[in-house]
């Protein structure tokens, strides 16, 4: 499809696709009952997922949180970087690194997880980075909050949406473009948006967006926009390829589907016992055994866990929450016999939403939030 750029009333660019390419000859999101692609190797390779047993951990390790980098990863000079406010604003505003440090501070535990987690475990599997369940993880990450900053710019009223453009760049449905994503002015105005420079208290690291990127907590990791360099206000919906393109809930190739944007409720849990090396098939020996996981939502608070031994559910116990928009622990005690056990487990959240039994397939592969299932081989 082709992206128009628009600009705004003070002629500033808000997208780019100045130029085209020729379509691949496997196009990200096309259905595939085949093994791997060499495509598919090369984007896992790039980017990686959290282990696991990383669940253990309330605060994921920074090198252990999940990744997921479109382009390139840029190389940024923090003396010469500048964050440019612009578009429909009264006071057109430029920011540097020590600006944005000295401005009020806040740190906030947040969940973040890719929008195609899970998409490998789609039939027919949409072809793009091949998640497993892995693509989560969750950090506390430390800014200075969005809101004070669109004020002081005073954004006009006629401004429908604020444009977020990254530093990185490249080619994806053959469309030229930098990477963006825009929010509605009521959406970037909430109390929690960040523009964050530090992970687990350390400065932000290239691959996660150094030295400053947009923290939209309880939304799709997509939607924080990595390397940020411009926040432009403009007075229409923004038509981006990333926004238009990709991250929506489709069909097919031709549909133009819904957007995808908050979290769906999720629960992981840890892989009990030891692995095979290669299979990653699970061994336990009898008795007590202690699972436990994490539960998150983007739509409310986790409300309930519940765990399935061999088709039966029961009640987990939930530990205190670790934040508004961190995931939540908890626990389930299993009397394990010798032999082989399916384990499986869902989440509710505070508005009813409850993980699907089955997959919802869609074309890109987004949202797929269904119930995880682990095989596990009980030793005498």
């Amino acid at each position: 499809m082709s992206v128009k750029t628009r600009r705004t009333a003070e002629g500033t660019a808000v997208a780019s696709s100045a130029a085209t390419a020729p379509a691949p000859a496997t196009a990200p999101g096309t259905p595939s009952t085949g093994p791997i692609t060499r495509e598919e190797l090369q984007l896992a390779s790039r980017n990686h997922a959290m282990p696991m047993e990383m669940l253990r951990w309330p605060v994921t390790p920074v090198g252990m949180h999940y990744l997921l980098v479109h382009f390139d990863v840029p190389r940024i000079d923090p003396v010469s970087w500048r964050l440019n406010i612009a578009g429909l604003v009264d006071h057109p505003l430029e920011y540097t690194l020590p600006d944005l440090q000295q401005r009020e501070r806040r740190t906030h535990a947040v969940t973040m997880e890719c929008a195609g987690n899970g998409r490998s475990r789609l039939e027919p599997r949409p072809m793009s980075q091949p998640w497993d369940q892995g693509g989560v993880g969750t950090a506390e990450w430390t800014g200075t909050p969005l809101a004070p900053l669109l004020l002081d710019a005073g954004v006009s009223p006629d401004a429908v949406e604020l444009v977020f453009t990254g530093a990185d760049r490249g080619i994806q449905g053959g469309v030229e473009h930098q990477y963006a994503r825009s929010l509605t002015l009521a959406e970037a105005m909430s109390d929690d948006v960040l523009l964050a420079y530090e992970i687990n208290g350390q400065t932000v690291p290239p691959q996660h967006g150094y030295p400053v990127r947009l923290l939209v907590p309880g939304w799709y990791g997509m939607t924080s926009v990595k390397w940020l360099q411009s926040i432009t206000a403009i007075d229409h919906s923004f038509d981006g390829f990333q926004q238009l393109g990709s991250y929506r809930y489709t069909q097919n190739a031709d549909d133009p589907g819904e957007p995808v944007q908050r979290i769906k409720v999720r629960s992981l849990m840890v892989p009990p016992g030891i692995p095979d090396f290669f299979t990653r098939q699970r061994a336990v020996g009898a008795g007590p055994v202690q699972l436990s996981g994490r539960a998150w939502s983007g739509h409310g608070t986790v409300a309930n866990v519940e765990v399935c031994v061999d088709g039966a559910w029961e009640q987990a116990h939930l530990e205190p929450p670790g934040g508004r928009y961190a995931w939540r622990g908890w626990t389930f005690t299993w009397i394990a016999t010798p032999g082989s056990h399916e384990l499986a487990c869902r989440a509710t959240d505070s508005t009813g939403q409850t993980q699907p039994e089955t997959a919802e397939w869609n074309y890109q592969g987004m949202g797929n939030n269904d119930v995880q299932r682990l095989t596990v081989t009980v030793k005498e």
